[in-house]
Protein backbone atom coordinates (compact mmCIF):
# COMPACT_ATOMS: atom_id res chain seq x y z
CA UNK A 1 0.00 0.00 0.00
CA UNK A 2 2.91 2.79 0.83
CA UNK A 3 4.34 1.58 -2.47
CA UNK A 4 0.69 2.14 -4.39
CA UNK A 5 0.57 5.56 -2.59
CA UNK A 6 4.00 6.87 -4.08
CA UNK A 7 3.11 5.57 -7.61
CA UNK A 8 2.04 7.66 -10.07
CA UNK A 9 -0.10 6.42 -13.40
CA UNK A 10 1.90 5.93 -16.66
CA UNK A 11 -1.77 5.71 -18.34
CA UNK A 12 -5.04 6.68 -17.71
CA UNK A 13 -8.75 4.87 -18.43
CA UNK A 14 -11.55 6.70 -19.41
CA UNK A 15 -14.94 5.60 -18.96
CA UNK A 16 -16.99 8.16 -21.27
CA UNK A 17 -20.37 7.34 -21.54
CA UNK A 18 -20.24 3.59 -20.73
CA UNK A 19 -22.70 4.11 -18.01
CA UNK A 20 -25.53 3.70 -20.45
CA UNK A 21 -24.65 0.63 -23.11
CA UNK A 22 -27.50 0.24 -24.72
CA UNK A 23 -26.96 4.13 -26.28
CA UNK A 24 -23.37 3.45 -26.95
CA UNK A 25 -24.77 3.21 -31.02
CA UNK A 26 -26.74 6.14 -31.02
CA UNK A 27 -24.54 8.44 -29.63
CA UNK A 28 -21.58 7.13 -31.63
CA UNK A 29 -23.63 8.37 -34.67
CA UNK A 30 -24.65 11.80 -32.76
CA UNK A 31 -20.92 12.65 -32.15
CA UNK A 32 -19.93 11.72 -35.51
CA UNK A 33 -22.44 13.79 -36.95
CA UNK A 34 -22.11 16.31 -34.57
CA UNK A 35 -17.94 16.28 -35.43
CA UNK A 36 -18.69 15.73 -39.18
CA UNK A 37 -20.82 18.99 -39.27
CA UNK A 38 -18.72 20.62 -37.46
CA UNK A 39 -14.98 20.40 -39.68
CA UNK A 40 -17.30 20.92 -42.42
CA UNK A 41 -19.17 24.20 -41.30
CA UNK A 42 -16.01 25.52 -39.82
CA UNK A 43 -13.54 24.56 -42.80
CA UNK A 44 -16.20 26.25 -44.97
CA UNK A 45 -15.97 29.52 -43.39
CA UNK A 46 -11.92 29.50 -43.54
CA UNK A 47 -12.94 28.86 -47.38
CA UNK A 48 -15.63 31.51 -47.93
CA UNK A 49 -13.45 34.21 -46.08
CA UNK A 50 -10.38 32.86 -47.95
CA UNK A 51 -12.11 33.62 -51.41
CA UNK A 52 -14.37 36.61 -50.80
CA UNK A 53 -12.74 39.50 -51.31
CA UNK A 54 -15.61 41.49 -49.44
CA UNK A 55 -14.99 39.02 -46.12
CA UNK A 56 -11.68 40.47 -46.17
CA UNK A 57 -12.32 42.89 -43.19
CA UNK A 58 -11.08 42.64 -39.35
CA UNK A 59 -14.44 41.21 -38.61
CA UNK A 60 -14.16 37.83 -40.56
CA UNK A 61 -10.74 37.61 -40.25
CA UNK A 62 -11.37 36.94 -36.46
CA UNK A 63 -13.97 34.89 -37.31
CA UNK A 64 -11.55 32.77 -39.57
CA UNK A 65 -9.78 32.46 -36.63
CA UNK A 66 -12.39 31.45 -34.67
CA UNK A 67 -12.79 28.84 -36.88
CA UNK A 68 -9.37 27.38 -36.58
CA UNK A 69 -9.75 27.30 -32.82
CA UNK A 70 -13.24 25.53 -32.80
CA UNK A 71 -11.50 22.60 -35.38
CA UNK A 72 -8.63 22.83 -32.92
CA UNK A 73 -10.19 21.98 -29.91
CA UNK A 74 -12.88 19.84 -31.15
CA UNK A 75 -10.52 17.80 -32.92
CA UNK A 76 -8.40 16.98 -29.88
CA UNK A 77 -11.46 15.69 -28.06
CA UNK A 78 -13.63 14.30 -31.00
CA UNK A 79 -11.62 11.36 -31.55
CA UNK A 80 -10.62 9.91 -28.24
CA UNK A 81 -14.48 10.11 -27.39
CA UNK A 82 -15.67 8.45 -30.36
CA UNK A 83 -13.22 5.39 -29.40
CA UNK A 84 -15.04 5.13 -26.51
CA UNK A 85 -17.47 4.15 -27.81
CA UNK A 86 -16.07 1.60 -30.27
CA UNK A 87 -13.29 0.00 -27.23
CA UNK A 88 -13.89 -2.20 -24.60
CA UNK A 89 -11.53 -0.21 -22.80
CA UNK A 90 -10.07 3.18 -23.79
CA UNK A 91 -6.75 4.30 -22.31
CA UNK A 92 -4.30 7.59 -22.99
CA UNK A 93 -0.65 7.21 -22.07
CA UNK A 94 0.07 9.89 -19.55
CA UNK A 95 2.23 11.88 -22.15
CA UNK A 96 -0.82 12.30 -24.53
CA UNK A 97 -3.27 13.10 -21.12
CA UNK A 98 -1.34 16.11 -20.65
CA UNK A 99 -0.77 17.24 -24.37
CA UNK A 100 -4.64 16.69 -24.94
CA UNK A 101 -5.19 19.09 -21.32
CA UNK A 102 -2.93 21.31 -22.86
CA UNK A 103 -4.24 21.86 -26.21
CA UNK A 104 -7.67 22.05 -24.59
CA UNK A 105 -6.62 24.98 -22.43
CA UNK A 106 -4.73 26.92 -25.29
CA UNK A 107 -8.17 26.35 -27.65
CA UNK A 108 -10.45 27.52 -24.82
CA UNK A 109 -8.76 30.59 -23.47
CA UNK A 110 -7.30 31.73 -26.87
CA UNK A 111 -11.06 31.61 -27.59
CA UNK A 112 -12.46 33.22 -24.47
CA UNK A 113 -9.65 36.28 -25.55
CA UNK A 114 -11.27 35.87 -29.16
CA UNK A 115 -14.77 36.84 -28.24
CA UNK A 116 -13.22 39.43 -26.40
CA UNK A 117 -11.33 40.84 -29.16
CA UNK A 118 -14.42 40.31 -31.53
CA UNK A 119 -16.44 42.44 -29.19
CA UNK A 120 -14.09 45.59 -29.23
CA UNK A 121 -14.04 45.05 -32.85
CA UNK A 122 -17.86 45.69 -32.90
CA UNK A 123 -17.71 48.22 -30.78
CA UNK A 124 -15.12 50.31 -33.18
CA UNK A 125 -17.09 49.66 -36.20
CA UNK A 126 -20.35 50.81 -34.42
CA UNK A 127 -19.38 53.48 -32.02
CA UNK A 128 -16.14 54.87 -34.68
CA UNK A 129 -17.34 54.10 -38.36
CA UNK A 130 -15.51 56.42 -39.95
CA UNK A 131 -12.54 55.93 -38.22
CA UNK A 132 -12.82 51.89 -38.54
CA UNK A 133 -10.66 51.08 -41.26
CA UNK A 134 -7.90 53.00 -40.06
CA UNK A 135 -8.10 52.12 -36.27
CA UNK A 136 -8.49 48.47 -37.20
CA UNK A 137 -5.58 47.88 -39.28
CA UNK A 138 -4.14 44.63 -40.58
CA UNK A 139 -1.37 45.03 -38.44
CA UNK A 140 -3.26 45.47 -35.35
CA UNK A 141 -5.40 42.59 -36.29
CA UNK A 142 -2.42 40.18 -36.49
CA UNK A 143 -1.48 41.47 -32.76
CA UNK A 144 -4.44 40.81 -31.50
CA UNK A 145 -4.92 37.63 -32.48
CA UNK A 146 -0.90 36.43 -31.74
CA UNK A 147 -2.07 38.07 -28.11
CA UNK A 148 -4.76 35.85 -28.00
CA UNK A 149 -2.98 32.80 -28.89
CA UNK A 150 -0.27 34.11 -26.35
CA UNK A 151 -2.54 33.97 -23.79
CA UNK A 152 -4.07 31.23 -24.48
CA UNK A 153 -0.31 28.93 -24.12
CA UNK A 154 1.02 30.90 -20.89
CA UNK A 155 -2.74 30.00 -19.18
CA UNK A 156 -2.38 26.36 -20.79
CA UNK A 157 1.12 25.65 -19.75
CA UNK A 158 0.34 26.95 -16.20
CA UNK A 159 -3.15 24.48 -15.57
CA UNK A 160 -0.68 22.07 -17.60
CA UNK A 161 2.19 22.31 -15.66
CA UNK A 162 0.19 22.56 -12.10
CA UNK A 163 -2.05 19.48 -13.02
CA UNK A 164 0.78 16.93 -13.58
CA UNK A 165 3.09 18.33 -10.63
CA UNK A 166 0.40 16.07 -8.76
CA UNK A 167 0.50 12.30 -7.94
CA UNK A 168 -2.14 10.12 -9.61
CA UNK A 169 -1.70 6.98 -7.78
CA UNK A 170 -5.48 5.99 -5.77
CA UNK A 171 -6.74 5.21 -9.43
CA UNK A 172 -6.34 5.77 -13.30
CA UNK A 173 -9.69 5.40 -14.02
CA UNK A 174 -10.97 9.31 -15.38
CA UNK A 175 -14.98 9.52 -15.07
CA UNK A 176 -15.17 11.92 -18.06
CA UNK A 177 -13.87 11.39 -22.29
CA UNK A 178 -11.15 13.45 -22.05
CA UNK A 179 -8.32 14.67 -19.72
CA UNK A 180 -9.98 17.86 -18.24
CA UNK A 181 -8.82 20.20 -15.13
CA UNK A 182 -11.67 19.10 -12.81
CA UNK A 183 -11.29 15.56 -13.27
CA UNK A 184 -7.61 15.50 -13.05
CA UNK A 185 -8.10 17.01 -9.52
CA UNK A 186 -10.62 14.84 -8.77
CA UNK A 187 -7.89 11.82 -9.63
CA UNK A 188 -5.31 12.71 -7.65
CA UNK A 189 -4.31 11.73 -4.55
CA UNK A 190 -2.31 14.86 -3.47
CA UNK A 191 -3.05 17.80 -1.49
CA UNK A 192 -4.93 19.69 -4.70
CA UNK A 193 -6.03 22.59 -2.23
CA UNK A 194 -2.90 24.94 -3.55
CA UNK A 195 -3.29 23.90 -7.25
CA UNK A 196 -7.30 24.02 -7.19
CA UNK A 197 -6.86 27.73 -5.48
CA UNK A 198 -4.20 28.76 -8.44
CA UNK A 199 -6.26 27.06 -11.33
CA UNK A 200 -9.65 28.64 -10.20
CA UNK A 201 -7.93 32.04 -9.79
CA UNK A 202 -6.37 31.72 -13.44
CA UNK A 203 -9.68 30.57 -14.62
CA UNK A 204 -11.27 33.57 -12.94
CA UNK A 205 -9.43 36.07 -14.20
CA UNK A 206 -9.33 35.02 -17.80
CA UNK A 207 -13.15 34.61 -17.86
CA UNK A 208 -14.16 37.61 -16.08
CA UNK A 209 -11.46 39.86 -17.55
CA UNK A 210 -12.85 39.20 -21.00
CA UNK A 211 -16.40 39.02 -20.17
CA UNK A 212 -15.74 42.58 -18.90
CA UNK A 213 -14.20 43.42 -22.12
CA UNK A 214 -17.46 42.14 -23.98
CA UNK A 215 -19.70 43.63 -21.44
CA UNK A 216 -18.57 47.25 -21.90
CA UNK A 217 -17.87 46.92 -25.39
CA UNK A 218 -21.63 46.14 -25.94
CA UNK A 219 -22.24 48.46 -23.42
CA UNK A 220 -21.31 51.49 -25.31
CA UNK A 221 -22.50 50.00 -28.36
CA UNK A 222 -26.16 49.47 -26.97
CA UNK A 223 -25.68 53.55 -26.10
CA UNK A 224 -25.08 54.18 -29.68
CA UNK A 225 -27.59 52.19 -30.81
CA UNK A 226 -30.23 54.39 -28.82
CA UNK A 227 -28.80 57.47 -30.18
CA UNK A 228 -30.00 56.02 -33.97
CA UNK A 229 -33.00 57.68 -34.34
CA UNK A 230 -34.91 55.21 -36.85
CA UNK A 231 -36.01 51.88 -35.87
CA UNK A 232 -34.76 50.28 -39.47
CA UNK A 233 -31.24 51.63 -38.64
CA UNK A 234 -31.22 50.75 -34.86
CA UNK A 235 -32.28 47.27 -36.12
CA UNK A 236 -29.73 47.14 -38.61
CA UNK A 237 -26.93 48.25 -36.75
CA UNK A 238 -27.66 45.95 -33.95
CA UNK A 239 -28.33 43.02 -36.31
CA UNK A 240 -24.54 43.34 -36.90
CA UNK A 241 -23.35 41.95 -33.74
CA UNK A 242 -26.33 39.78 -32.21
CA UNK A 243 -24.59 36.45 -33.78
CA UNK A 244 -21.73 37.65 -32.13
CA UNK A 245 -23.84 38.06 -28.48
CA UNK A 246 -25.34 34.98 -29.22
CA UNK A 247 -22.13 32.93 -29.45
CA UNK A 248 -20.69 34.91 -25.88
CA UNK A 249 -23.99 33.93 -23.96
CA UNK A 250 -23.65 30.33 -24.84
CA UNK A 251 -19.96 30.47 -24.55
CA UNK A 252 -19.14 31.79 -21.55
CA UNK A 253 -22.13 30.20 -19.94
CA UNK A 254 -21.39 26.93 -19.96
CA UNK A 255 -17.68 27.91 -19.36
CA UNK A 256 -18.98 29.62 -15.86
CA UNK A 257 -20.74 25.99 -15.16
CA UNK A 258 -17.84 24.16 -15.32
CA UNK A 259 -14.85 25.68 -14.34
CA UNK A 260 -15.95 28.84 -12.12
CA UNK A 261 -16.65 27.11 -8.82
CA UNK A 262 -15.21 24.86 -6.45
CA UNK A 263 -14.02 21.59 -7.31
CA UNK A 264 -16.36 20.30 -4.36
CA UNK A 265 -19.39 21.29 -5.89
CA UNK A 266 -17.99 19.26 -9.11
CA UNK A 267 -20.56 16.39 -9.95
CA UNK A 268 -18.77 13.87 -12.95
CA UNK A 269 -21.88 12.94 -14.29
CA UNK A 270 -23.06 16.29 -14.91
CA UNK A 271 -20.71 17.79 -16.73
CA UNK A 272 -19.67 15.21 -18.68
CA UNK A 273 -23.05 16.29 -20.58
CA UNK A 274 -21.98 20.13 -20.26
CA UNK A 275 -18.67 19.29 -21.52
CA UNK A 276 -19.92 17.78 -24.68
CA UNK A 277 -21.90 21.31 -24.99
CA UNK A 278 -18.90 23.15 -25.16
CA UNK A 279 -16.35 21.05 -26.90
CA UNK A 280 -18.82 19.68 -29.98
CA UNK A 281 -22.11 21.64 -29.67
CA UNK A 282 -20.63 25.21 -29.23
CA UNK A 283 -17.93 24.75 -32.11
CA UNK A 284 -20.66 23.21 -34.61
CA UNK A 285 -22.76 25.98 -33.54
CA UNK A 286 -20.60 28.56 -34.38
CA UNK A 287 -20.73 28.84 -38.08
CA UNK A 288 -23.88 28.19 -38.16
CA UNK A 289 -24.51 31.31 -36.04
CA UNK A 290 -22.42 33.33 -37.90
CA UNK A 291 -23.48 32.42 -41.82
CA UNK A 292 -27.19 32.21 -40.89
CA UNK A 293 -27.55 35.38 -38.86
CA UNK A 294 -25.55 37.11 -41.25
CA UNK A 295 -26.52 38.92 -44.32
CA UNK A 296 -23.03 39.32 -45.66
CA UNK A 297 -22.00 35.72 -45.19
CA UNK A 298 -25.35 34.35 -47.04
CA UNK A 299 -24.76 36.69 -50.09
CA UNK A 300 -20.64 35.63 -50.35
CA UNK A 301 -21.51 31.72 -49.86
CA UNK A 302 -24.41 32.28 -53.04
CA UNK A 303 -21.44 33.86 -54.98
CA UNK A 304 -19.08 31.25 -54.30
CA UNK A 305 -22.09 28.58 -55.54
CA UNK A 306 -23.17 30.75 -58.08
CA UNK A 307 -19.41 31.01 -59.58
CA UNK A 308 -18.75 27.21 -59.30
CA UNK A 309 -21.85 26.30 -61.29
CA UNK A 310 -20.94 28.68 -63.89
CA UNK A 311 -17.54 27.25 -64.37
CA UNK A 312 -19.13 24.01 -65.01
Amino acid sequence: MTERNHTTETEFIFIGFTDYPDLQIPLFMLFLVIYVVNLVGNLGMIVLIMVETRLHTPMYFFLSQMSIIDIGYSTVIAPKLLLTFVEEITTIPLIECAAQLFFVCFFVTSECCLLAVIAYDRFKAICNPLLYRAMMSKRLCVLFVAGTYMCGFVNSVLQTSFIFSLSFCSSNVINHFFCDVPPMLKLSCSDTHLTDLVLFTCSTVIVVTTFLVVLVSYTCILVAILRISSAKGRHKTFSTCASHLTAVTIFYGTLICIYLRPSSNYSMDQDKVTSVFYALVIPMLNPLIYSLRNKEVKAAFKRMIYRKICTW
